[in-house]
């Protein structure tokens, strides 16, 4: 999220919260010619205080900017959360969750041309146009964004600028090995960016984490045909023998990056034209999915 030293971010959390936390609060990693060490980094507790299995989901603006907030949950609502933030307060719902529902993804929207992505532990993809979605208040509970099979839930929800798609289908867009123009001195920009990817990763629910052997897929993203808001979207990971579930999943602009609970790359396959595939094998077991980013 663009910031400066002195500014002041949002961090939203599973219970539908954000919370406004200032920048020069945070430690400042060292200037790397290389990707950046973490370890020079804090547990995000020192600085948030969140209940028993509350969990933060998404940094993003502390007010509202662009087109706004887009949240999803679990149980596959959407909403965007009109421009009403309190300026005083510190701490305020932006979402009114139903019993058991929890927010599962949030992002800060550009504009109303970004595409707004489900993917559900099911191996269902759905994605549609965010001005399809009108902005509430805070105190509203959103309205449908994905219909669900019985016992599936979300397990990723996001965004993908038409920008990164057109990348997809036009090689000539593609600006894959480089990074965009720099920002503001200490702003995060998405780097190496090219064809929009979608990466789903398969396991067992009954596994415990960390031991099974998963299978990882990548597609590109334009290989999904949108459908409107509300719909079970289209199949987009086939289960070996041994597979129920999607564990982790991603889409975004790539190449898309992996890595274990300690930080250490895990090499993912390369782009797959079939978007109901199945996975490849790899040998080391994924904490995370994501894509590149570049420390200007």
């Amino acid at each position: 999220m663009p910031s400066t030293a002195r500014g002041t971010i949002g961090v939203v959390t599973s219970l539908g919260r954000l919370i406004r936390l200032g920048v020069l609060e945070l430690p400042a990693l060292p200037p790397s010619a290389h990707s950046p060490g973490l370890a020079g980094g804090a547990p995000v507790g020192e600085f948030v205080g969140t209940e028993p299995g509350e969990t933060i989901v998404a940094i993003v603006a502390a007010d509202a900017a662009g087109a706004g907030l887009a949240l999803g949950t679990a149980a596959g609502v959407v909403k965007r959360v009109a421009p009403d933030y309190p300026q005083n307060a510190s701490d305020f719902e932006v979402i009114s969750l139903k019993d058991g529902d929890r927010v599962v993804g949030a992002v800060q929207l550009a504009s109303e041309d970004q595409d707004l992505v489900f993917i559900t532990s099911d191996g269902q993809l759905l994605r549609f146009g965010a001005s399809s979605v009108r902005p509430q208040g805070r105190a509203a509970g959103g309205m449908a964004g994905i219909r669900l099979a019985a016992r599936a839930s979300v397990i990723w929800f996001g965004a993908v600028h038409p920008a990164d798609a057109a990348a997809a289908g036009d090689p000539s867009a593609s600006s894959a090995g480089t990074a965009e123009a720099a920002g503001p001195a200490g702003v995060i920009e998405t780097a190496g960016q090219g064809d929009a990817v979608v990466v789903t990763v398969a396991g067992s629910a009954g596994a415990l984490p960390g031991t099974m052997a998963a299978t990882v897929k990548v597609t590109p993203y334009l290989a999904y045909p949108p459908k409107g808001r509300g719909t079970g979207g289209v199949r987009c990971h086939r289960f070996l023998k041994g597979e129920d579930v999607l564990v982790l999943a991603w889409a975004g602009p790539g190449p898309a990056r992996g890595a274990t609970d300690a930080g250490t790359p895990v090499e993912l396959p390369p782009a797959s034209g079939r978007r109901d595939g199945s996975g490849e094998r790899v040998r080391q077991p994924l904490a995370a999915v994501g894509g590149a980013a570049l420390i200007t």
